[in-house]
């Protein structure tokens, strides 16, 4: 009879024991998930909103994406749910855009030793075969979903072999170059934050990048077509002067990302 109650307790403790491995084990996956809310403004004036979400599963991640933007001569809406490997690779994405009054959906998967790029719009539908890169983002315009994997791709892989998939048009895959600035400040939610700086070049685009500790996205800069993505909360604390590259990083590039004021995708 005594040891019936030390053979219970033994196989509780054991029980207990595997779960909590079994939680400790879906801890860093999880602990990679994101949101945020962004406002959209051109030169300081508010034209529209962004939000994302990238929820972690056992097998990797699904990342959604929603952007509206409102303002004379564009009328933008953009939504996007994608599928990551745990490593944040691409698996498969889908999205759907209204441009001006005219719908376009577009689909991205690797397909063997190549992405397959699928973009219908006015009746026509377009397969572009691309390259295959690991480390390739699907990178539509103003999409902060798709700029905070960017992000966390390029601190785990120290800003190289990163490639940005172009939904426009028939569609292309540009490599993307990242350098490093000296860190800023500013406050999140009235609370002081460091903000990490970059500087991404895609086609010959700069893009300005904010983020925080965990490489999470504060705000993004278009300077070329005077866009900005700032956080709900975000208040980056302007610099006495220019920020200047860290002596060991290579000198910055003079473009970045493809957020332009055009849409994701266009018809023929």
């Amino acid at each position: 009879m005594n040891g019936f109650p030390q053979a219970m307790q033994t196989r509780t403790r054991n029980s207990t024991l595997a779960l909590l491995i079994g939680i400790l084990a879906l801890l860093p996956s999880a602990a990679l998930a994101q949101s945020g809310s962004f406002i959209v403004s051109q030169h300081g004036k508010q034209v529209g909103t962004a939000s994302f979400k990238i929820s972690a599963f056992p097998s990797g991640y699904e990342s959604t994406a929603l952007v509206r933007i409102n303002m004379q001569g564009l009328n933008y809406t953009i939504s996007k749910t994608e599928h990551l490997s745990s490593a944040k690779h691409l698996g498969h994405t889908q999205l759907s855009a209204t441009v001006n009054g005219s719908a376009v959906t577009v689909t991205a998967a690797p397909d063997a030793s190549q992405i397959l790029l699928k973009t219908s719009a006015n009746g026509h539908t377009t397969t572009t075969p691309l390259p295959a890169h690991a480390f390739a983002v699907f990178l539509p315009d103003f999409d902060p979903g798709a700029l905070d994997t960017l992000l966390t791709l390029a601190a785990a892989h120290n800003n190289r072999n990163l490639w940005a998939i172009i939904p426009k048009k028939a569609g292309s895959i540009q490599p993307i170059q990242l350098a490093t600035y000296a860190d800023e400040h500013g406050t999140l939610d009235s609370k002081s934050i460091v903000a990490h700086h970059l500087i991404a070049t895609i086609a010959g685009s700069p893009i300005e990048l904010f983020s925080g500790p965990d490489n999470q996205l504060l705000q993004a800069e278009f300077s070329k077509q005077g866009f900005a993505l700032v956080r709900n909360g975000f208040v980056l604390t302007p610099p006495a002067k220019a920020g200047a590259p860290p002596a060991q990083s290579a000198p910055p590039a003079q473009s970045a990302p493809p957020a332009q004021s055009a849409p994701p995708a266009q018809s023929h």
